[in-house]
């Protein structure tokens, strides 16, 4: 893989997760006692979807994508990329446990969308995406 489709494969990541997010805050807010009756629900489900396929083996791409980069310090880097496949783990787990549900209720987003696992991956998300831009920025 070059280093664009490693930056781009990225930037495709991030924005899933981040765009399954702002999906489901609106989705939250609609008061849906299930996913299946309606369109909106429907996109719900495919969001969460996409989101968990972005969550897998995140903390594998990001070490490969810094070591290609030979980012230094890596002792840093390698210590943060745990944290973050901690919390993609964590969350990718909540977003399955939803998407195991027969139905998806906008209560029951609100919950996933309050969890401090999704809300400490967005964080990692953007402080790690800056730290990268500043990185090839430099480069």
């Amino acid at each position: 893989m070059s280093g664009a489709e490693v930056v781009g494969e990225l930037t495709t990541r991030i924005n899933t997760i981040e765009e399954a997010y702002e999906f489901m805050l609106a989705y939250a807010s609609q008061g849906l006692s299930a996913d299946q009756e309606t369109a909106t629900g429907r996109q719900a489900r495919e969001f969460l979807v996409r989101c968990s396929a972005a969550l897998d083996n995140f903390g594998d791409f990001l070490t490969g994508y810094t070591e290609r980069l030979a980012l230094e310090p890596a002792a840093a880097y390698r210590a943060f990329i745990s944290v973050i496949d901690r919390d993609a783990r964590d969350a990718q787990a909540a977003i399955q446990l939803v998407l195991a549900q027969r139905a998806i209720s906008s209560q029951l987003v609100d919950n996933l969308n309050a969890s401090i696992h999704l809300r400490a991956l967005l964080t990692d998300l953007f402080l790690i995406d800056e730290v990268l831009k500043g990185q090839r920025a430099s480069s």
